[in-house]
């Protein structure tokens, strides 16, 4: 009875053994797939197409945030500047004066002071050869102006158009890199003689849509920053324009006293 017993408890713990040995696989098989399923790894693991496609739209966001914080200081400053002149202009002192400061060298100018000092030169440039036609005069002024103005709003639109670009674009190249990875995950799949299941289709697709989501990380601060920024410098425009009008209605105004006398 002895070794009848004995070899029954010998044939069942080899029985008792095979739920903690499937237990473990279990656990071992799920440890494999969270660590496939890291950020990391897929970019990793993606397909050399993918990873170019993800790696530029890394630097296209890396580029966009540096013309955004660079830009954002600028206008922050030029809208400062702006403010200033135009305190000191409509505080009622001497133009001569007003253009001796802004005028230097040594003075941080803004838009609107480097209008007003190119429209002031060309003035007294003018008014100095002796110009009897006032009319002449004042287009002359108006052409020294406008190329100025055509100047700063270059200055204040450059880099700009780059962000609508990629704003424009970056959600179809990650959409490129998309379907790339998909489409090699479903080839790999044909090949692939085991059976399909969600835990290897899903590392593929997980990987290519990683590449929308990049492409969409670099579109969405672009399009805001550039409506942000369209809008300020529009506003800026729009102030060197009314001023540019009210200088030369001054400078007619000047003109005519000086006629009368």
């Amino acid at each position: 009875m002895s070794s009848i017993s004995l070899n029954l408890m010998a044939q069942a713990e080899p029985l008792q053994a095979e739920p903690v040995a499937a237990d473990q696989l279990a656990q071992a098989a799920s440890a494999h797939v969270g660590d496939s399923m890291s950020i990391i790894s897929l970019i990793a693991d993606a397909s050399l197409t993918v990873q170019l496609v993800m790696l530029m739209l890394l630097l296209a966001s890396l580029f966009s945030w540096s013309i955004i914080f660079s830009k954002m200081k600028s206008l922050r400053t030029e809208t400062k500047m702006t403010a200033e002149f135009e305190r000191e202009f409509w505080a009622g002192g001497s133009m001569q004066s007003l253009y001796n400061k802004w005028g230097a060298e040594t003075v941080k100018s803004s838009g609107m002071s480097e209008i007003f000092v190119a429209g002031y030169r060309e003035y007294q440039r003018l008014g100095e050869r002796g110009y009897a036609n006032n009319n002449d005069l004042l287009d002359a002024v108006q052409r020294a102006m406008r190329v100025e103005l055509g100047r700063e709003i270059d200055h204040l639109e450059s880099q700009i158009p780059f962000l609508a670009t990629v704003g424009s674009t970056s959600p179809y190249v990650g959409l490129f890199g998309t379907v790339w990875g998909i489409m090699n995950s479903f080839r790999a799949l044909g090949m692939s003689t085991q059976q399909a299941t969600v835990a290897s289709v899903a590392p593929g697709i997980a990987e290519a849509l990683i590449a929308t989501a990049m492409g969409l990380f670099a579109a969405i601060p672009a399009v805001i920053a550039y409506n942000r920024f369209s809008y300020n410098v529009e506003k800026l425009v729009g102030q060197y324009e009314i001023f540019m009008e009210e200088f030369v209605s001054i400078v007619n105004r000047q003109l005519t006293i000086e006629n009368r006398k």
